[in-house]
């Protein structure tokens, strides 16, 4: 097994603009929704008429 160093990298990065955090959050979420779908759970929450 092999070590490596890590180095933070918030030294580094400015911080996230609430663009960037909008486009992650909207990107989880997708990605989120899609393990669902590809799991086949649904809750009925998206489409069809009740």
């Amino acid at each position: 097994m092999a070590l490596a160093v890590v180095r933070d990298l918030r030294d580094v990065r400015p911080p996230a603009t609430a663009e960037e955090l909008e486009q992650f959050e909207t990107g989880v979420l997708a990605g989120f929704v899609l393990a669902r779908a590809s799991a086949g759970l649904a809750d009925g929450a998206s489409g069809g008429s009740p």
